[in-house]
């Protein structure tokens, strides 16, 4: 079962895997970005840090919805705001106290519907987007036939990083990068790799613990 005593672990090892690649996720955004990317996230990081041992006491819809108010008011940039989204809508959108991986697709999914309007964009223009949807399509497609986290896994990191690594073909037609137009192309987004980490970094969390008797 998995419950929010798990954010404390989830939230040290995402810390961990920023820091490790601060330098190149800088590098990516200060190509076609501002160059503030990781730095905004960390500042956010920080600021959950403070705050995971209460939120592991939380249920998952409480503990989403606190999420998403820590980011919306300690990350900046265009960043903040749509990880804010992303909280808050998964939170309305859940039920359970325990996460099971059929509930759990379908609030993902309308947690990226809620992200994609905020950020009036979709899959395809070079964003975050571009690895959130198709994990979120993923996870959908999966539930039905495989309900159980730990089998899924490894899939969803590896669809989180064919799309991040598909962004490097895009052409930016948001933020910033879409001024460099044709410049863009060649450069992976800087968005998409923090969320590839993100993804990747929680899937290992969770296949740990699950591999561990309770």
């Amino acid at each position: 079962m998995i419950t929010p005593h798990l954010l404390p672990q989830i939230i040290t090892a995402i810390v961990v895997v920023m820091e490790n690649n601060a330098e190149e996720v800088t590098q990516l955004d200060q190509v076609i970005g501002d160059g503030d990317h990781v730095t905004n996230l960390q500042r956010g990081l920080q600021a959950l840090v403070l705050q995971q041992d209460e939120l592991s006491l939380l249920d998952w819809p409480k503990a989403w919805q606190k999420i998403g108010m820590t980011l919306m008011s300690s990350v900046g940039g265009a960043s903040g705001s749509l990880y804010a989204t992303l909280f808050m809508a998964l939170s309305k959108a859940s039920t359970e106290k325990a996460i099971s991986l059929p509930s759990f697709a379908t609030a993902f999914a309308e947690a990226i519907e809620a992200v994609k309007k905020r950020g009036k964009s979709e899959a395809g223009e070079k964003t975050l987007l571009d690895v959130y949807i198709p994990v979120a399509n993923y996870l959908l497609s999966v539930a039905p036939t495989k309900p159980v986290f730990n089998v899924v896994l490894t899939e969803v990191s590896d669809v989180a990083i064919k799309g991040m690594e598909s962004t490097r073909t895009m052409l930016a037609t948001k933020g910033r990068a879409s001024f460099l137009e044709a410049r863009s192309l060649g450069h992976i987004d800087a968005g998409a790799k923090t969320a590839q980490l993100m993804i990747c970094t929680i899937a290992d969390v969770l296949s740990k613990s699950l591999a561990t008797p309770a």
